[in-house]
């Protein structure tokens, strides 16, 4: 595998995993009695509820990325032999 390979691999799962974590963010929200759609930017918006959602999004999403990124790394390392050359530590 090449560094191409892993920039589709690592790039195409992080932002799916964001994707799909930002839509069980706003399930749970919407479940919880908050409203649907909620902005967090729009002023109308109540400041502890806008920061509220914003943090749990963004909790969310960076975790989901995270262990996605992971995730593919340990399978690139597989198929391989070696991590991507954006997270060796070693000279190569």
């Amino acid at each position: 595998m090449g560094s191409a390979a892993w920039r589709i691999l690592g790039t195409g799962s992080a932002v799916l995993a964001g994707i799909v974590a930002g839509k069980i963010v706003d399930t749970i929200w919407e479940r919880s009695g908050h409203d649907k759609g909620i902005d967090p930017t729009n002023p109308e918006v109540p400041f502890r509820q806008a920061l509220l959602y914003a943090a749990c999004t963004g909790l969310a999403v960076g975790l989901a990325r995270t262990f996605a990124t992971r995730k593919a790394a340990q399978l690139y390392a597989r198929s391989a032999g070696h991590l991507p050359a954006e997270m060796r530590t070693d000279e190569v």
